[in-house]
């Protein structure tokens, strides 16, 4: 997992390995920290208009529904990460905004 992201962080041919990788574990590994450690570094690393932006915080999203908990800065990078979605989607996608809006139900926030 940690090489196909890293690839796809430096090499935007990868982004659709890297798209199916990053869903699976934040679906189905037990691993939390880790989940949410490659969904921020996917998330403050990819480029402006890379899909695996928004992909990180829908990934997010899957994270507290799953585990019901997200660390302080995983709950700041999805809000901006759907603020930017809402103001660009050409910069983020809109699975931003889906993310943001399943953390906030699961999470009861905001």
């Amino acid at each position: 997992m940690v090489e196909t992201l890293e690839r796809a962080l430096s090499d935007r041919t990868a982004e659709g390995e890297a798209a199916s990788v990053l869903v699976g574990s934040a679906l189905y590994d037990d691993d939390m920290e880790f989940v949410e450690h490659w969904c921020m570094q996917v998330g403050t690393r990819a480029v402006p208009g890379s899909p695996l932006l928004g992909l990180a915080g829908l990934c997010l999203g899957h994270i507290a529904r799953r585990f019901g908990r997200l660390s302080d800065d995983a709950l700041t990078l999805v809000k901006l990460l759907a603020a930017r979605a809402e103001a660009d989607p050409s910069d983020v996608d809109g699975r931003a905004g889906d993310g943001y809006d399943d953390v906030r139900s699961f999470l009861h926030l905001w």
